[in-house]
């Protein structure tokens, strides 16, 4: 099938007409395939090692996306690649719905390939988004928007592990029929992709055709020259040691979290149904979350990155500690509620700590290849650490294995002491 995407518009074409819905579609898939995921095979009674373990190989697309990034810049243009993306995961989404009509035996291996499929499309979607906005938008506009596309994005993590969550455990409740809701949920997922594919048909600018020869100056470069000028930055060791372990404890927590909190009391867990899940985790917890991250932004620029790190880090790891009291003492609901939370506020603080580091080390000439080397590592960090996490935690149990946890954020905050960081002005000085 050919899309024709590149019809001329003579209009000017307001941002607002499709930053938001791009940065909106971009975070869905990303939370569907890393974290509904988990959900909904928890629910079909998959095995909890075989959850983590392959629900965090799916990251892969994410950890290499930096090898075909250069193909984006080079072949077609960057709305046609994103275009095209969208009518993709429409139909992804729509084969997911699909299979879980298809007979437990086969239905898991199925769906992994659909969604390992949907994650080199959803990756991909991200190069492409990325650079369009970057050729859409003025330098001030991109300054501008940058608050907005992130505000999308993290909405679109609340209605994500939020509202479709929700929406499939209400559905579970009232047709006592677990795959039938969850077909029915990502069905209007695929849904909403055709709306958004068919919208940004009709309302995404075309700049490349107006900017054609100075959308990509670089392109002819060797990717080897980028690796080698990122490698060869002064404290690399430290750097490296830092992108890996900074989240290793988060890394191990981040599914067996979803896990936990839905396992059945007789298996360690706190049994909570998918419902009570979207609302303790995908919602108050993404807000909280979400609140964290903000926070994190305005005490950082005003008190500086050096001064900010390591008591982000100690947010961050800290609040750890709250799953290993709720495993021993399975505390009542509206307990759960604020413990979440406030583990969730604590990750965005030091989460967004950790995003201002790596864009603090990259600089100089190949700043944007550098980044997404960056961030391509960090996704390895949760990758590794996430595929035995389940394994650990089925040989130790769940108190346990959240005591481990705690032990394993202690590597990540100790490389803080080594990395290259200088003092930087505050603005309030």
């Amino acid at each position: 099938m050919t899309i024709q995407t590149d019809k001329p518009r003579k209009k000017f074409i307001t941002p607002w007409a499709f930053v938001p819905s791009l940065y909106f579609a971009e975070g869905m898939p990303y939370m569907i395939i890393n974290a509904v995921s988990v959900v909904f095979y928890k629910n079909l009674g998959i095995d909890n090692a075989e959850i983590t373990f392959w629900t965090s190989i799916i990251n892969l697309p994410w950890v290499v996306k930096m090898f075909w990034g250069p193909a984006v810049d080079i072949y077609s243009t960057k709305r046609r690649w994103l275009l095209t993306m969208q009518f993709a995961m429409c139909l992804c989404l729509g084969a997911l719905a699909l299979s879980f009509q298809l007979p437990t035996s086969t239905f898991f291996s199925i769906s992994l390939v659909i969604l390992l499929v949907g994650a080199f499309i959803s990756a991909t979607y991200d190069i492409a988004t990325d650079g369009f906005y970057m050729l859409a938008l003025s330098e001030e506009k991109q300054a501008f928007f940058v608050g907005i596309r992130t505000l999308c994005y993290r909405l679109a993590i609340i209605f994500s592990t939020g509202f479709l969550v929700y929406f499939a455990g209400s559905l579970e409740k009232s047709t006592q029929n677990i795959p039938l809701s969850w077909s029915i949920t990502l069905g209007l997922a695929s849904v909403i992709f055709a709306i958004l594919f068919v919208f940004h048909l009709f309302t995404l600018p075309q700049p490349e055709s107006a900017n054609r020869g100075e959308s990509d100056t670089r392109s002819g470069i060797p990717f080897v020259t980028v690796i080698r000028s990122y490698f060869a930055q002064r404290g690399i060791f430290p750097i490296l040691a830092f992108i890996l372990l900074y989240r290793l404890g988060e890394a191990m927590l981040l599914k067996i979290a979803t896990l936990f909190l839905l396992d059945e009391a007789s298996a360690g867990g706190l049994g909570l149904s998918t419902e009570e899940y979207g609302l303790v985790y995908g919602t108050f917890g993404v807000i909280s979350l979400i609140s964290g991250g903000i926070l994190g932004g305005l005490v950082i620029a005003k008190y500086g990155l050096k001064k900010c790190l390591l008591p982000m880090a100690l947010a961050l790891n800290l609040p750890d500690l709250f799953y290993v009291y709720m495993a021993y003492n399975k505390p009542p609901i509206e307990l759960v509620y604020p413990l979440v939370s406030l583990e969730q506020f604590g990750y965005g603080l030091g989460f967004t700590a950790f995003t201002v580091y790596l864009m603090y080390i990259c600089k100089g000439e190949y700043k944007t290849s550098h980044f997404a080397i960056s961030t391509g590592l960090m996704a390895l960090g949760l990758m590794l650490p996430g595929a035995i996490s389940g394994t650990i935690q089925q040989s130790v149990g769940y108190p346990v294995f959240f005591i481990v946890v705690f032990l394993l954020t202690i590597p990540g905050m100790a490389t803080i002491f080594f990395i290259p960081l200088k003092e930087e002005r505050s603005q309030a000085d």
